[in-house]
């Protein structure tokens, strides 16, 4: 077995890797930017090598600079994670000519199969069902338009060496092909350093479902399942599970079948993932091949109980697998939900800045399986209930520079409800604080129908939220818990004032009973009784919850129970109440004596102040371009300006018709939240 390998990554997915080769026995090697010097896979690995700017097209995929720690490191084997030189057969190339074991497919595999141009065609030749489209070099924009037009819109443009949704487009006229043609090539380039695109049909209503498979280098090759990658956004995973709630034993099996199959056609070893499309009829069409570790594997080890990092460096040290297809057992449900740091109030664009509050959920193992209180087996070996993979810390910075993932949070369970379940709760118990983050997002869609039931395609998000994320509305049952155990946090508050040391004598304070709180449009008066274990919350028209818990002023995070079932939110003080953040839902809770109550429905409302006439910019990011000048006339919808943040390119329009008075920014400035960008008469 190696004695020491180099991670040529960085983030979660460094981290990920050096807890398995710490597990194993084997020494890491971290590789860095000057953005990561203080970051956690730095502090994780038991050696780090500095190698170079921010810029991942200056470090991170100079293949010159990772060979120069490779060597410097004396490492035997190099991990290359996913991103960056994961896909990069130049890489693997230098990597054995150097004597260094890739931890990861052969160069072949990786030229046929990673190549997404080149893979659509082995399989078309190998008798798989493909997407329609154009697999060749497409020169310029027209070139790009005219094939659009052949294979018929809508259609995808894709990077060829792409992944994670960088450089990828969906057209539905020639505008959008010209225009996402260029935008595909930029980021293709400053993300693979590839700028080659080609163009698919783009199936309307589709599944997106992958397989994993495992093969070594004698010959033996397995399935672990699929993934249900469905819940998307700019094509995007956002939330993972496996095993899929559509697909049938009869077509797992022909899907995973098809998958070895492939990738023993192309003398594939290692880890790697054969992508579909499947239809509403389970008919299911090649897509591609990613020839590394998936982002979302975590889903498929929770239900497997294998170990896929182990599994890849024992084969790239020549190891068989131990695992045959029979071994394979699919045992209960597991959900992984993606954190990113991004603003679901602002359209899902990328934050930065420092973490001030970073507290994940407490991470739990899975216990025995029980029906009915009886011992019924063992989850998958080694299995956790709840799992967080991150690659951050409090006090960590957000940089501007690499993908805007926090943390990967999974959870498992016997059945998909519970799984669902426990998500929720870990949602609700996740704090983060000083950035834009997607968790009310992501609470959101942990409730919501489509998802629970199981029915969601990749269009879920573009057509649940057509017009972006602003929250949730609870339901009125919801709201009663939460303004039942907010009532009794004030209770407990204002019995803590009245102990403050320093009163006047004769003015003794007293706390009464009853209380009106006041949340998302909804007005309970409320009456406490409380007692050494709790507090009963009886409402006007006569129910009553029971609300306890070990909540103090001050403590950011409340896990009460009502009624005997849990409740647990984000808590944070304000004047008159309290602002409460749950299941989606960022409120502001006022809980008020009745006398208040009333003087404060007399209280006009703050309105916001008007930037109807300017152009504010929505995130940190960097102008690319300014595609308008002081004096012209914009029309709706019409380019104004570009701005590029976390390697995405963002093409900002004008909201309605208007006339550019001032223009406050230039290509190559850099840009805070709000800034403003042009002003208009």
């Amino acid at each position: 077995m190696f004695n020491k390998i180099l991670i040529a990554n960085r983030g979660e997915i460094a981290c990920r890797v050096i807890k398995t080769a710490k597990k194993m026995g084997i020494e890491t090697v971290a590789v860095y930017s000057d953005a990561d010097a203080q970051a956690l896979h730095v502090q994780m690995a038991d050696g780090a090598i500095h190698i170079g700017p921010p810029a991942a097209n200056q470090s991170y995929i100079v293949i010159d600079k990772i060979m120069e720690a490779v060597k410097k490191s004396g490492a035997q084997a190099v991990h290359p994670g996913y991103g960056f030189l994961s896909e990069n057969s130049k890489f693997a190339e230098a990597l054995a000519a150097a004597g260094v074991a890739f931890v990861g497919p052969p160069v072949g595999a990786i030229e046929k199969m990673g190549d997404k141009i080149t893979s659509k065609k082995i399989a078309q030749e190998a008798g798989v069902s493909t997407v329609p489209g154009y697999m060749g070099l497409i020169a310029d924009a027209d070139e790009a338009v005219k094939i659009s037009n052949e294979v018929g819109y809508p259609v995808m443009l894709k990077a060829s060496a792409g992944g994670g949704g960088k450089g990828m487009r969906i057209a539905w006229n020639d505008e959008e092909a010209r225009e996402g043609f260029q935008s595909s090539k930029n980021e293709a380039a400053n993300s693979f350093g590839d700028d080659r695109i080609f163009i698919e049909k783009f199936v309307t209503q589709p599944r997106h479902i992958e397989i994993q498979v495992l093969c070594d280098s004698h010959g033996n090759g397995i399935y672990l399942g699929e993934r249900e990658c469905s819940i998307q956004r700019r094509n995007q995973k956002v939330v993972e599970e496996a095993p899929s709630p559509f697909l049938d034993e009869a077509t797992r099996k022909a899907m995973g079948e098809q998958s070895v199959a492939l990738a023993q056609a192309v003398g594939y070893t290692s880890a790697g993932t054969v992508e579909f499309i499947v239809d509403g009829d389970k008919n299911f069409y090649f897509l591609e091949m990613n020839t590394r570790l998936q982002v979302e594997h975590p889903v498929t080890e929770l239900i497997t109980g294998v170990d896929l990092v182990e599994q890849m460096i024992r084969v790239a040290n020549g190891e068989k697998l131990t695992i045959t297809q029979d071994d394979v057992k699919l045992t209960g449900w597991a959900i992984e939900n993606r954190l990113y740091a991004e603003d679901p109030y602002r359209g899902f664009l990328p934050s930065i800045g420092r973490l001030t509050r970073y507290r994940p959920p407490m991470e739990i193992a899975a216990g025995p399986l029980l029906d009915n209180d009886k011992w019924q087996g063992d989850a998958p070996s080694g299995n956790m209930a709840v799992r967080n993979d991150t690659g951050v810390y409090e006090g960590g910075e957000i940089s501007m520079y690499y993908d805007p993932m926090i943390a990967k949070l999974c959870t498992w369970a016997p059945t998909r409800a519970e799984a669902i379940e426990r998500m929720r709760v870990a949602l609700d118990s996740f704090e983060v604080e000083g950035i834009g983050h997607n968790l009310p997002f992501l609470s959101a869609v942990m409730d919501h129908p489509i998802f629970v039931e199981g029915n969601m395609t990749t269009a879920f998000i573009e057509e649940q939220y057509p017009d972006g994320f602003d929250g949730v509305e609870l339901p009125e049952a919801d709201l009663r818990r939460i303004a039942a155990a907010t009532a009794a946090m004030h209770r407990v508050g204002e019995i803590r004032r009245t102990r403050v040391s320093g009163r006047m004598d004769n003015h003794e304070r007293k706390v009464g009973t009853a209380w009106n709180v006041a949340v998302q449009g909804h007005s309970f008066d409320v009456d406490i009784q409380a007692d050494p274990k709790g507090a009963t919350v009886t409402f006007d028209d006569g129910t009553s919850l029971r609300v306890a818990g070990d909540w103090t002023p001050g403590d950011q995070l409340a896990e009460m129970t009502v009624d005997d079932t849990p409740l647990v939110f984000k808590v944070g003080k304000i004047s008159g109440g309290f602002r409460v953040r749950a299941r989606g839902a960022d409120m502001k809770v006022h809980v008020r004596s009745p006398r208040q109550a009333e003087l404060a429905r007399l209280m006009p409302e703050k309105l916001p102040p008007d930037t109807s006439k300017l152009l504010l910019c929505p995130m940190p990011g960097l102008v690319v371009k300014i595609d308008v000048e002081v004096g012209d006339e914009v029309q709706e919808g019409q380019n104004l300006c570009t701005i590029e943040a976390m390697k995405m390119e963002n093409i900002l329009r004008a909201e309605k018709k208007g006339k550019v008075s001032k223009i406050n920014a230039a290509a190559g400035d850099s840009l805070a939240v709000d800034d403003v960008i042009i002003e208009f008469e």
